[in-house]
């Protein structure tokens, strides 16, 4: 026997009713939950985008870090790709080509040796993908400058002081008081051919006179070990400075590991360190990464050499602000020329001093 109709057994006025709706009506508390759920799944796929987004603008930001320490100290990301751009389209790029034009082709390689994923990456995007990895990469690489300016400032005063014990003392929020002005850091920051401790030479410097003017032609002093140079022979004891050395760990792995070099004498050499960046990089102790760890780097490279040396540079003057030029020094060829040392060694002594470093 067929089941009765449950339409059969609706009265007359529900049938009449039904080609308008035959649903069941629901509270309004109830359609009022449904909407909310709805709501709180949007917000979820939206939240997760934006937490996409925001981790791959924190992993853009922290590789642009690493651009200044260990690829160029000025050049903007966007002069790098033209110019290797432009050598690729043009062949006969090679045959006229400026000390400059050299310089920013080399600063693309040092960008894809600290980023191996660059190229490709860049090559594959969206154009507006481009510029935003672009954008980040900028980002992270203009507050570089500053941060390590910010950790420097009370560390290097206080070795200074430690070590040097000038009267008065270097007073690191006080930059007026730094330069030329205190003994202890004109002494660094003077030119390893002269001699700070002759009056008349200090009296030369700090009026700028003729055979006196400080410029990014010389080596000063506290790239050397002992602060000191041999006038015969002025590649011994260079980039050999324990300040040069705890300055480098500063940045690269912590403040704490800058402590350590003040035991190994004023003859720490940063090349010979770069053993103990190592061991810290690839030690199995559960600590917070430090830069070292962050961009990569595993060993210690001409660029970085230079960064920090024009970090440490920038804190014993008296300027304030961060500027390519301080009176008549200029800190662009002064990163380049020790880049240089290291990669184009000046004869083969220091050829061969280099390579065994």
């Amino acid at each position: 026997m067929s089941q009765p109709s449950m339409v059969e057994d609706l009265p007359q006025s529900q049938l009449e009713g039904s080609s308008q709706s035959i649903s069941v009506p629901t509270s309004e508390g109830a359609r009022q939950r449904q909407k909310i759920t709805e709501l709180e799944g949007k917000l979820q796929v939206l939240e997760s985008g934006q937490a996409v987004k925001q981790r791959e603008t924190n992993y853009y930001v922290s590789k642009g870090r690493a651009i200044r320490r260990t690829v160029t100290l000025y050049d903007s990301l966007e002069d790098l790709i033209a110019k290797n751009d432009k050598r690729c389209n043009d062949q006969e790029s090679d045959k006229n080509v400026t000390i400059d034009q050299e310089c920013l082709q080399f600063g693309y390689i040092a960008l894809n040796n600290a980023f191996s994923w660059f190229h490709q990456r860049a090559s594959e995007m969206e154009y507006n993908e481009y510029l935003q990895m672009l954008k980040k990469l900028r980002q992270g690489a203009d507050g570089t400058w500053g941060d390590d300016t910010s950790k420097l400032k009370s560390l290097i005063a206080d070795w200074v002081n430690r070590e040097l014990k000038p009267n008065p003392p270097v007073d690191p929020d006080d930059k007026n008081c730094h330069g030329f002005v205190n003994d202890a850091s004109s002494r660094l920051l003077c030119p390893t051919e002269l001699d700070w401790s002759n009056p008349i030479i200090r009296t030369g410097i700090r009026d700028r006179a003729d055979g006196y003017v400080v410029t990014e032609m010389s080596w000063p002093a506290f790239l050397y070990e002992k602060y000191t140079a041999d006038q015969d022979n002025l590649e011994e004891g260079l980039f050999k400075s324990s300040l040069l050395v705890q300055a480098f760990k500063a940045i690269f792995t912590s403040p704490s590991s800058a402590k350590e070099v003040a035991d190994e004498g004023n003859g720490a050499n940063i090349i010979a360190n770069n053993q103990c960046v190592n061991k810290d990089l690839y030690s199995h102790k559960r600590v917070k990464m430090h830069i070292a760890q962050i961009i990569k780097m595993n060993k210690v490279t001409p660029h970085s050499i230079a960064y920090v040396a024009c970090q440490l540079r920038f804190t014993l003057s008296s300027v304030t602000l961060w500027r390519s030029i301080d009176g008549d020094f200029d800190y662009i060829p002064f990163w380049q020329t020790i880049v240089d040392f290291f990669e184009w060694p000046p004869g083969c002594a220091a050829h061969q001093k280099v390579s065994n470093s």
